[in-house]
This record gives C-alpha cells, structure tokens and sequence, in this order.
C-alpha cells in the first residue's frame, strides 16, 4: 500500500509538473509564432509600399521623383510605429512584380534574391494574379498581393522567409528539449522527496497493519474458548436458539478477523506468496459447485459455465479464496427465484471470470471494493456481511497482477476477474 500510494504522490505530481511545463513552452512558441507571423506582414508591407513608390506608372498625374527603398529616408514612425527596422529591409530575400490596371507586367524586380529567376517570379505573378488582396504562401514563399494606389495598378512581393521558419524551429526544438530535460530533473526529485513526504502516512499505515495484526491474534484465542464453551453447552444442554446465535456470531466474527489478517499480509510489501502453474479451469468449477446446494436452498439458480485447460500462473489458495468470495457474495445478495452465472473464459493472454447475480442496480459498484464501504447497510447486516470481502477480492487479483472490477449489467451485478494466462503444455 505504502508502494502504491508512493506512485500515485509522483504521479500527481508529474502530471502538474507535466501541465506547467507544456503550457510554458507552448505559451513560448505561440508567442514566437505570431511574433514572426507579425513581423512578416510588417515586411512585406513595407517591401510593397517601396516597390510601389520605385515604380513609374501610366497615368496622368505626375510621381513623385523615384527614390530606390534603400534611398528613402526612414520617417520616425518607422522607428516607433512597429515597422521593420532598415537592417531587416536590407536583409530581405523578396523579389517583386508589378501589374497595370489591365494586368500587364510592367516591372519584374529580382535583385534582392537569387533563388528565383525572372521567368519564375512572373510565372508566380500570373498564377496569383486572380486572387484577392492579401498574404498566403506560394511554393514555400511568403507572398503579398496588394493594389497601388497609382493606376490602379496591383504589386506582388514574393518573400523568402526560410530564416524566419528555421529560427521558429530551433526554438522550438530547444524548448522542448529544455522541457524534457526538466521534467527528467523534476521527476528525479519527486522520486526522492515522495518518501520523505509520505513518510508520516507510512507510518501510520504501518501502525494500523500492527494493531490489526496482533489484534487478530489475540482475539482468535477468545473465540475459540467461546465456540468450546458453546460446543459443551450443547452437549450438556442441547442446542437451543440462544446457542445457535452464540455460535453463528462467534463464526461471523471469525471469519472478519481471518478476512483482516489476510489483509493486514497482503499489504505488506515483503511478503510473497508462494506462486506455481495450475489448472483454473478446475478450481473455478470446483468451487462454484461447491455453492450449487447451499443456493439451491435458497430457490436459487446457478449456472456454470467453464473453458476447460485454463493455467495460471499463482497461489491456488488464494485465487480459491477469492473465486469463494465472489460466489459466497452472489449466494447471498440473490433473492429466492433468482440466478447467478459463473463463467470462465479466455484470450490469447487472459483468463477471464465472471460471475454474476440478479439485483437491484447498485449504485457505484467500484465502491463496493472500499474496506468496510457496504451499498445497503441493513441487508448486508441481515446477511452477515461487513464489506470487507470483496477487499480481499481485490488485493488478491492485484497481488496477482490481475484486475477485477463491477458493473451493472441486464439487472444483474457482475464481477470480472482478469488473469495473466498461462499456455499449457
């Protein structure tokens, strides 16, 4: 137990150190994204606006005399109103088209980039020609269509932006490996600070598993002198209702402290029962009949069903014990005219049981594997139970690293066993 609730603590852990640390690289490259998503408009913004302002167009108005983008002189808004810097224009990879009013080229630029030829550039202008203002990529080129404000004319610039994406990729692959390095790290410090911080739960576990532990055996001897006593009482007196309920009490408190103590031994971590090779097949079957009467008594149905030649791998006591509380638990929470199934089943690596029981639904039946947790207090109490069976149940098909679960099912309740299988000989 100690173990499990170690894992669960780094579990929990991990998981809040695993969030903080996606939303933050996550947060990191979403940012440089839209960062550089931004930059790039800005750029090819500016990189259209002195391409149009570099151009003669026909129309009637006079231009301004032409200036190239390197000799214009940057305004103050283009420090301080988020323009590209002059080394980023200057930078540029871009070559640039410009189209009349009837969509003829009338100026092909391809100075500042060497990776596209003059046919390619207008080869890409026509293809784009037709679409609406605008950014978009084209062959791996960030591109910018945009309508001048000289003749109606139109300007497309065609932006290498490699750089941009291998720079995103590199932080990108630094964060993420700077992320798993710190999960690695943090992993390893939880690992070790988990048993100082569960230290004192341990303790208190350990605690209980004592006290219940040397409580069991010392009330064992109490119940045995009483069911004696009661035993001489019978043979001096008779039997009589008094000392039949003597009796069947001592019995129900018996079997709680055996049901303790198995506990209190399966959730110490050294201990290891002893496991071997055996036939399920047979203990599944034997111990559903062994039920069949005491059910039949009852008004009860039990059918059985059982694949022949199923091993496993386990201690055949204990899987007895826990195929006992299943059908012991099904006999008697299965009202007369009712009827349980008992079946055994398999896959390639799994041994599967399931019994099941007619009964009203149960209300979050994986509770019922709580200790001590009973769904109907007053009919487990008329039926002798105190919740701690299907405890047993459960740490009996974990110690085998098996599983066994409850649901509710065509108003029956059914328990599925599952087992590593072992191919036979």
């Amino acid at each position: 137990m100690v173990k499990q609730l170690q894992k669960k603590f780094i579990l929990a852990a991990m998981l809040a150190v695993s969030i903080l640390l996606v939303v933050l690289i996550s947060g990191i490259n979403v940012f440089n994204y839209l960062t550089s998503i931004g930059e790039n408009d800005k750029l090819t913004k500016t990189l259209s606006d002195s391409f149009e302002a570099s151009t003669i167009w026909n129309e009637e108005v006079p231009l301004q005399p032409q200036q190239t983008m390197q000799e214009q002189p940057p305004k103050d808004n283009d420090r301080k109103g988020g323009k590209p810097d002059k080394n980023s224009v200057r930078s540029a990879r871009y070559a640039a088209v410009a189209f009349d009013s009837d969509g003829n080229i009338i100026r092909t630029d391809i100075s500042h980039i060497s990776s596209i030829t003059q046919e390619e550039a207008e080869s890409a202008a026509a293809s784009l020609l037709g679409l609406a203002d605008g950014t978009g990529s084209y062959n791996g080129y960030l591109y910018r269509l945009t309508t001048t404000k000289h003749a109606g004319g139109r300007i497309l610039i065609l932006l290498d932006n490699s750089e941009q994406v291998s720079s995103f990729f590199s932080v990108l692959m630094i964060s993420v490996g700077a992320g798993v390095f710190c999960w690695v790290l943090m992993l390893l410090f939880i690992i070790l600070l988990s048993r100082k911080a569960i230290a004192p739960v341990a303790r208190s576990i350990e605690k209980q598993k004592q006290f219940v532990t040397n409580a069991g055996h010392e009330i064992k001897t109490p119940l045995a002198i009483i069911l004696a006593n009661t035993d001489a009482l019978e043979l001096h007196n008779g039997e009589s209702k008094w000392s039949k309920n003597i009796r069947a009490q001592t019995l129900r408190l018996s079997g709680l402290m055996q049901n303790l103590l198995m506990l209190a031994k399966m959730d110490e971590s050294a201990a290891k029962l002893p496991m071997c090779r055996f036939d399920f097949s047979t203990a599944v079957k034997d111990t559903a009949e062994a039920f069949v009467e005491p059910a039949a008594l009852k008004g009860v149905l039990i059918d059985i069903d059982i694949k022949q030649d199923i091993f496993v791998n386990g201690n055949r006591d204990s899987l007895i014990q826990l195929i006992t509380v299943l059908m012991d638990n099904a006999v008697k929470y299965t009202e007369s005219g009712g009827e349980i199934t008992a079946e055994l089943s398999c896959t390639d690596r799994l041994a599967i049981l399931r019994i099941a029981n007619t009964c009203d639904t149960v209300e979050n039946p994986e509770k019922l594997f709580d200790r001590f947790y009973r769904g109907d207090s007053a009919r487990t109490q008329k039926n002798g139970g105190y919740g701690i069976g299907l405890s047993v149940a459960m740490a009996i098909a974990q110690l085998h690293k098996g599983s066994i679960s409850a649901e509710n099912i065509g108003g029956k309740l059914m328990f599925t066993v599952k087992l590593q299988r072992c191919v036979a000989d």
